[in-house]
């Protein structure tokens, strides 16, 4: 009779286990890891930061957002502003015009700054597309694979990069990322692993080691690679001072 009683036990929560499992998609698994890392407060938030000599602040405010960058050259201060409506850059506090072919070019690179900066706020945007991989050991621990494109209505100037995001299936922080990005010879690839976890008013910032493989592979096998400590340490993404108001 005991002997029953375990074994219905033990069906019942294989069972539980497994529909729990089921409900796990890469859906509900961005919308936990946007949720512990403080994403509804970064909706609604003004963020400072240094980055590489560089002084970012960003506005949002219920989809209205104002991201801007301010820094010297050759004895100017330039300001660039990316907001809903556009770009715009003033020099020493006087607006100018910007070629129309350089706007597209600053306005990616003020917003892949702020972008990486609050991830993985974001992820649930109109144009991100999300899907489940599998689950993968990177150090020991157990990670969710989910791999994001972007639609090219709305994805911005770089929508045919790929990103693949390890969610650690026990406290749903992303620890890791890889991407793949085109490049004037042909596709580039990143794996980036965070440190300096800090909370700031309830967001969850980090910095990474920036990582390239000298060799052929794809974006994949990056994840296997780093596990062998084949990738080389190319640089370090350190945000500075970060304030949030």
């Amino acid at each position: 009779m005991l002997r029953r009683i375990c074994l219905i036990v033990f069906i019942t929560s294989v069972l539980v286990n497994c529909k729990q499992d089921e409900k796990l998609t890469a859906k509900t698994i961005i919308d936990s890891t946007i949720e512990v890392s403080g994403g509804n407060k970064v909706s609604n938030s003004t963020i400072e930061f240094n980055f590489r000599d560089i002084h970012y602040t960003a506005h949002r405010n219920n989809g209205i957002f104002e991201l801007g960058r301010t820094f010297v050259k050759e004895n100017d201060t330039i300001v660039d502003w990316l907001t809903n409506i556009g770009f715009q850059r003033t020099v020493n506090r006087e607006l100018i015009k910007v070629a129309d072919s350089m706007v597209s070019r600053y306005s990616a690179s003020v917003n892949s700054v702020h972008y990486f900066s609050v991830l993985p706020y974001g992820l649930n945007d109109a144009a991100v597309n999300k899907n489940y991989i599998s689950e993968v050991k990177i150090k020991g621990e157990t990670y969710h694979k989910i791999r994001i494109t972007f639609n090219e209505d709305g994805g911005g100037e770089d929508f045919d990069d790929v990103f693949l995001y390890y969610v650690n299936k026990e406290n749903f922080k992303v620890d890791y990322l890889a991407y793949s990005y085109a490049e004037d010879h042909g596709i580039g690839l990143r794996f980036r692993e965070a440190y300096n976890e800090r909370i700031i008013k309830g967001i969850r910032f980090v910095d990474y080691n920036n990582y390239k493989f000298e060799g052929e592979a794809k974006l994949e096998d990056l994840e296997t690679l780093f596990e062998a400590n084949k990738l080389k340490l190319l640089s370090k993404i350190e945000l500075k001072e970060v304030a949030v108001n």
